[in-house]
């Protein structure tokens, strides 16, 4: 704790920490506060004692922030420095600089750099070896124009605030040299534009068509199995025709086989915890976020080269438009990496981060910190990197880490930022209520999904119902459990928004994000071998696909992790975010052995995006549409009528046969099962049969 010092903790107060407290308080004089920069006098007096070291004292006029100023009391000088004051609404309102903006922003003769710091005394450029001071606008901008062409050049700033000279880099960076040394000026019409005005991305008509396969860059190609030349890189996600040894499609163009319609990449902005320079010795899935606005250098082919990672991420998201995929990237605005060593803490100390009103530092995201989304420059920042992504990458979503620990103000003005867009841009997000320093009503939570329309939320009740709490490894659902939770299908598959079948998890069922599996926690595959472990493999492989198989054709937008399709195994890790490839890496040989079981998966993802009565878009379309069905308990049926044909889609969660009776007579076809025997079987009558773990789907066309 430093000593002999006095914060500015709100618009009227000063705290006053020193040793001699007693002594100060029997002064002869009254503590009066000093800016020797306009030789002026602020009166203060004593309100309150705290403890044998600290006071609270009290002044009348308003502060300048930034300032040289000095609290003399007896025969005391002790420097005053701004402190909670950052994060009250007074200095958001005096301080914010909106319409500013930030970073370095270069053209071919004349860079302006720029960056927010308002409380601090001085700023100084280093700007390749070469020194400027910069000037301090009103709003608490600084700010030089420095002539010349800066492209590919590299600067930081030394930066003087609170007592204390630093070196920091700019958080609005948006290159970096290997390993986050120094920043990158960047001129961005210079960097690889690939014809992306021409190169249009993949449009769906409505976003309840998506189908989203969550993919880490590095697990994707790191396999020497994927064929891949450019492994666990940017670029190996550019390389067409790639095959494994005995021929089958890997990477990118078994991704556009397998008919999903959006890739979800796990952070690729530059993190933490990987040596850029080294990147094999070291493993991260990314939510240790640095720099937001710079792509991660080891994903990079040239990591030493800031413009090329630039050019290589930008042409692993041409590829996937160019094969028809839209790119939804993981994004984390909710903590950095270290607190401490954060360019935001360095440059406005307290003001980025979120505190609890004793002081104490919010840690409602279990890393150390959590970012204050809900202050006017934070929140700045995120639109501002939002938009770098989406007007220079052209990305077409973000899935937003712990986004319950986000505010509800921030995640609207994304959505009215991304509604500018060309085509409709996916926002999803992780919606748990976290004990965060944000009053509950402000919070981005599943629960205000009614305030947050057209936003998507993760669905752990469907999840957890499927397949058994998350947090219980040896509980069961209804797939591994013989039909526990059969009460809460109809809830499921309706979209958890309908309020007839149980209370809603989201207010529409165009907000429901369903899965089974994601990269957080074990493998459904994993969890299977510990909830049953005493059946056989084929078993569990059936029970394996009726939780997929139920997930694509629910009502609400299906969410697939990479290999979940061939039962990845990540061989029992729960927490694989450090372990490295041979427990992460895509095992494209199990892609071979799979390749007859994949197909029931893409049979599914054809026939969910033939049709649409599997993605309806409203309750009252759900409602027309779906009828649960009278059947055997535990098996669980339902029809979906469309227009010119309807479907019955029956799930046996157990080793037994049953025989049913179908909504109506007629001729069925099997348009989907995970039972090989029954491909193109057709069913003539009212009366079939389903079998162990097996989900079918028949279909039978209208009378003409």
């Amino acid at each position: 704790m430093d000593t002999h010092v006095a914060w500015i903790d709100d618009v009227h107060v000063l705290t006053v920490i020193a040793e001699n407290i007693s002594s100060l308080l029997h002064a002869d004089e009254p503590p009066v506060i000093y800016w020797a920069a306009e030789d002026k006098y602020f009166t203060a007096k004593v309100e309150a004692v705290i403890d044998h070291s600290t006071v609270k004292i009290i002044f009348f006029e308003e502060l300048p922030i930034g300032e040289s100023l000095v609290l003399m009391w007896g025969k005391a000088n002790m420097p005053i420095y701004p402190r909670a004051i950052v994060r009250t609404s007074w200095f958001d309102l005096h301080y914010s600089a909106l319409n500013s903006e930030l970073g370095a922003s270069c053209e071919k003769e004349v860079t302006t750099f720029s960056i927010w710091a308002p409380t601090a005394s001085s700023v100084k450029l280093y700007l390749n070896n070469n020194i400027f001071l910069l000037k301090k606008l009103k709003n608490g901008v600084w700010e030089r124009k420095i002539e010349g062409d800066w492209h590919g050049f590299t600067y930081e700033y030394e930066i003087s605030v609170n007592g204390k000279t630093s070196f920091v880099n700019d958080p609005y960076a948006k290159a970096m040299l290997a390993n986050s040394a120094k920043g990158v000026v960047v001129d961005f019409s210079r960097t690889n534009q690939l014809n992306f005005d021409k190169q249009k991305r993949p449009k769906l008509e409505h976003l309840q068509d998506a189908i989203i396969y969550e993919l880490h860059v590095r697990d994707a190609t790191i396999q020497e199995e994927s064929g891949v030349v450019y492994r666990g890189k940017f670029l190996g996600l550019t390389e067409l025709d790639t095959k494994t040894p005995n021929g089958y499609s890997t990477a990118i163009s078994y991704i556009k086989e397998l008919g999903v319609t959006h890739v979800q990449l796990l952070p690729i902005n530059d993190f933490a915890r990987v040596n850029e320079s080294y990147p094999e010795d070291d493993y991260n899935w990314g939510y240790d976020p640095l720099y937001f606005q710079v792509p991660e250098g080891s994903y990079s082919d040239s990591p030493e080269d800031p413009i090329a990672r630039i050019n290589e991420c930008k042409k692993m998201i041409r590829s996937f438009h160019q094969e028809g995929l839209s790119v939804i990237l993981d994004v984390v605005y909710n903590h950095v990496f270290i607190m401490e060593e954060s360019p935001f803490e360095k440059l406005v100390p307290g003001y980025y981060f979120r505190y609890h009103k004793d002081g104490r530092l919010s840690n409602g995201t279990g890393v150390g910190n959590d970012l204050a989304t809900e202050r006017t420059m934070v929140r700045k920042f995120i639109l501002d990197t939002i938009h770098l992504w989406l007007s220079e990458y052209k990305v077409d979503g973000f899935r937003f880490d712990l986004m319950g620990a986000m505010d509800i103000e921030t995640m609207k003005e994304i959505h009215d930022r991304c509604a500018d867009e060309a085509v409709p841009i996916m926002l999803l997000g992780e919606g748990w209520e976290l004990a965060t320093a944000l009053p509950s009503e402000q919070k981005a939570t599943s629960s205000h999904s009614h305030l947050l329309q057209g936003i998507r939320f993760f669905n752990d009740y469907f999840r957890d119902s499927i397949k058994g709490n998350l947090f219980n490894t040896n509980d069961a659902g209804y797939v591994n459990g013989n039909g526990r939770f059969i009460e809460r299908m109809p809830h499921l598959i309706s979209g958890s928004a309908l309020e007839e079948f149980g209370t809603p998890i989201v207010s529409e069922v165009n907000q429901t994000i369903n899965y089974v599996e994601c990269h957080d926690n074990h493998t459904l595959w994993d969890r299977l071998l510990l909830t049953n472990d005493q059946e056989s493999e084929w078993v569990r492989k059936k029970i394996h696909q009726l939780a997929s198989g139920i997930t694509l054709v629910s009502q609400g937008v299906p969410f697939i992790h990479a290999g979940q399709e061939w039962f990845r195994s990540k061989q029992g890790d729960e927490n694989s975010y450090l372990s490295g490839d041979h427990i992460n890496q895509l095992d494209w040989s199990k892609r071979e052995i799979e390749d007859e079981n994949i197909k029931f998966i893409k049979d599914l993802i054809a026939l969910r995006k033939k049709y649409d009565v599997f993605r309806l878009t409203t309750k009252q379309e759900i409602r027309r549409r779906l009828h649960v069905l009278d059947t055997p308990v535990p098996v669980f049926g339902f029809a979906l009528f469309g227009n010119n044909e309807d479907f019955s889609i029956y799930v046996n969660p157990t080793n037994q046969d049953y025989e049913l009776q179908l909504p109506s007579p007629g001729k069925w076809h099997t348009a989907a099962t995970n039972d090989l025997q029954r491909h193109n079987q057709e069913v003539n009558g009212e009366y079939t049969s389903v079998g162990p773990y097996e989900l079918v789907i028949l279909m039978k066309s209208r009378e003409k």
